[in-house]
């Protein structure tokens, strides 16, 4: 069986472009997304309180998320970056969002399924920017948020198996890959995390 989520569409060169020539505008959207990434795994806790069999993973990684925030905010304060004034929208979420059905059990299904989506192509674009850095504790920070978020790829979809089949687990994961790589390629470019 296997958890890693191979993504069908690659992160094109000129958004690592983008990243690096805003780089400051790039840490104040990752700081937000960390933010929201940690609530999101608390908001599966909220509203699936029955799924005893995930809650204690669900509360790490909103842990873990919390920490990566706490990260990324100290090396904003070194470089002198605020946080933003406001989260604005982000129209990859926004759009993935809106590929997932409507029923509970299917809603359940697709949102794991989105999150580990969304936490693999933080893992790929977290890669792209460790190896454009310099040598430094910038690279350092970057090469180790590219590890962590690959595994937060993975406990997603191991989590979804726990309640569903395995064969429609990973047919709804190729068809939300699909949509997922169709989303990513009418997305701007811009230094943001998606």
């Amino acid at each position: 069986m296997q958890f890693r989520i191979k993504l069908n569409v690659p992160t094109r060169k000129e958004w690592t472009e983008a990243v690096l020539a805003d780089f400051d505008a790039f840490l104040q959207d990752h700081a937000d997304c960390e933010r929201k990434a940690s609530a999101m795994a608390l908001s599966f806790v909220a509203k699936y309180p029955n799924r005893l069999e995930i809650i204690p993973e669900l509360i790490d990684t909103s842990v873990e998320e919390l920490e990566h925030f706490r990260d990324v905010y100290e090396i904003m304060q070194q470089r002198g970056i605020q946080l933003s004034h406001e989260i604005s929208q982000d129209l990859y979420m926004k759009q993935l969002l809106d590929i997932c059905r409507s029923g509970r059990e299917e809603r359940f299904m697709d949102r794991l399924l989105l999150a580990s989506l969304v936490e693999t192509r933080g893992a790929e674009r977290f890669k792209l920017v460790y190896e454009a850095l310099e040598e430094g504790e910038l690279k350092d920070f970057y090469h180790r948020l590219w590890a962590s978020e690959a595994r937060h790829g993975e406990i997603f979809v191991k989590m979804a198996l726990n309640y569903f089949e395995e064969s429609h687990v990973y047919d709804r994961l190729e068809e939300m890959k699909v949509e997922e790589g169709k989303i990513l390629n009418n997305l701007p470019i811009r230094p943001a995390l998606h």
